[in-house]
């Protein structure tokens, strides 16, 4: 672990962009200061930006940029959900690039939740953006969500009914671990953590066992915080928001990679926005998982193509 940390890529900047509405946003930026900006958007809800996360970028070439979104890591206040929307989240990439100077049009990398900020980014400023670099789409739409609380127990039944065993709320399962993480009891949140939030990694899974309640970091705990509070609003988005507006952004080249056995993010996501955009191009891994080896290979090779 500490050998792969010894050769990341180093920040050549790196601080807190002004506080905004209680929310101090940390970020990192690597590569030339004069070249191309690359603005990397993480997964989530609740994740954080990472230095591997440029690897695919030349960075002789270009600038890349990267933030851990309001609530996350090294963003403060940690697992803090007052003013942390999605929209919110969209003003902090403008937030940043007006604090950056940054006035020419950029690239959008995303993965997943990252995913769905680039695309919901391009759509409402699509005269901003030169190019969409994708994985794992997520589309928080109605039939994504249906999936995490009820399609996906077709292929993990066991898990989706212990989940249910305990919750009595009709509202969907994210509600109700919401009001477990957003108690003041720790054992409550401490048990929303590690149900609802080990959800996705049994998903991610071809041999998932289920997590037993245990310890976690301050960091682990609020990163599971906001990503069940973002679950428990359906993301703060409306149903098929984003398909619905792929017209703004239709002249935009775009490449998705995508797991073809993804069981967090199903590939009819990525096949929909692929076939509502007709600069893109849609590669389909041959892997199971929400991430791969294979995946992060073919990722590298495919964006590294679209930024020769």
């Amino acid at each position: 672990m500490w050998l792969s940390r010894l050769f990341e890529p180093r920040p050549f900047n790196q601080g807190y962009l002004p506080e905004d509405e209680g929310h101090k946003v940390f970020f990192m930026e690597f590569g030339n200061p004069k070249g191309k900006p690359i603005v990397v958007l993480h997964g989530g809800p609740g994740g954080c930006c990472k230095p591997h996360q440029v690897a695919f970028a030349d960075l002789r070439r270009y600038r890349v940029i990267m933030f851990d979104q309001r609530g996350c890591k090294r963003s403060q206040p940690l697992g803090e959900m007052k003013n942390n929307t999605t929209q919110a989240l969209l003003n902090d990439i403008n937030r940043l690039l007006n604090y950056l100077k940054i006035n020419e049009n950029i690239i959008l990398r995303g993965g997943s939740w990252g995913s769905t900020l680039a695309l919901l980014y391009a759509e409402k400023y699509p005269n901003r953006v030169d190019k969409l670099l994708l994985s794992q789409i997520f589309l928080a739409d109605k039939a994504a969500l249906s999936w995490e609380d009820d399609g996906a127990g077709l292929f993990y039944p066991e898990f989706l009914e212990e989940m249910r065993r305990v919750s009595k709320r009709r509202d969907g399962l994210a509600c109700y671990y919401a009001d477990l993480i957003n108690s003041d009891d720790a054992a409550q949140q401490l048990a929303a953590a590690n149900t609802y939030g080990w959800w996705e990694r049994v998903r991610s899974s071809l041999s998932p066992k289920w997590n037993t309640l245990t310890a976690l970091s301050e960091e682990e705990l609020a990163s599971q915080k906001v990503y069940i509070n973002y679950a428990a609003q359906n993301f703060m988005l409306k149903d098929g928001e984003i398909l619905d507006n792929l017209h703004k952004i239709a002249g935009i080249p775009t490449v998705i990679v995508h797991n073809r056995l993804d069981f967090v993010c199903p590939l009819r996501g990525a096949y929909l926005v692929h076939k509502g955009l007709p600069q893109s191009r849609l590669v389909v891994v041959s892997d199971s998982g929400h991430v791969s080896k294979l995946l992060h290979k073919v990722l590298k090779k495919e964006l590294k193509k679209e930024l020769a």
